[in-house]
């Protein structure tokens, strides 16, 4: 290459560069040194991105919610991934994040998961109106779950204690013992005879 042609490729290898990647290749007098130069260095920069983006997409594929993660906690980790890909100048659209989100949530929610499945279409469904949905379910699985433990413990206070069940077992016996008494005062041999013997001694006191 001459050296018209030289300054020319330079001139305009360095109207594309910004400045701060300027200052580090003007040592070369070369247009092919400063194009050798740029090629080594994002060639570099290429592989290091390649490397962070294939860590991060690992994060993103074992990224599981937790039992005691709530569903807002967990859709702020999913927004973080999504803030770290544009980082590295990628995006992750809605449908990714939403799949991403209905199959990572514990297994109390997969009525809703399989209702939205059944019912909706997931790729075009925003992230926000996903997010809204398992929220709502998460409020009726904790009022249903607090109902329940209401529930349990009236019925836990209206059982009665030891001498409660005692006295009611006294109480009954009681019944059974005044009817079994009843019962003996009519049929006992003693009220009979009784009665029969004034009923001889009238008889004879006639007679007489």
């Amino acid at each position: 290459m001459d050296e018209k042609k030289n300054k020319v490729a330079r001139a305009v290898i360095f109207q594309a560069l910004p400045e701060y990647i300027l200052l580090q290749v003007t040592k070369n007098r070369s247009a092919k040194d400063i194009w050798e130069a740029l090629r080594v260095r994002f060639l570099g920069a290429d592989r290091v991105q390649k490397a962070r983006f294939a860590t991060l997409m690992r994060e993103f594929e074992q990224l599981r919610m937790k039992e005691t993660d709530s569903i807002k906690n967990f859709a702020g980790k999913i927004s973080g991934f999504v803030i770290r890909y544009s980082g590295l100048g990628l995006s992750l659209d809605d449908e990714a994040i939403v799949r991403k989100l209905l199959d990572s949530v514990p297994k109390k929610y997969l009525q809703i998961v399989a209702s939205i499945e059944q019912y909706s279409d997931i790729e075009s469904m925003p992230f926000e109106e996903a997010i809204g949905r398992l929220k709502a379910y998460e409020e009726r699985i904790k009022e249903r779950d607090e109902t329940g433990d209401n529930d349990q413990s009236k019925v836990l206070l209206s059982k009665p204690d030891g001498h409660s069940s005692n006295t009611g077992g006294q109480d009954s016996k009681t019944d059974g013992q005044e009817k079994e008494e009843e019962r003996g005062c009519k049929c006992c041999g003693r009220g009979w005879s009784s009665q029969s013997d004034r009923g001889r001694g009238r008889g004879r006191g006639r007679g007489g």
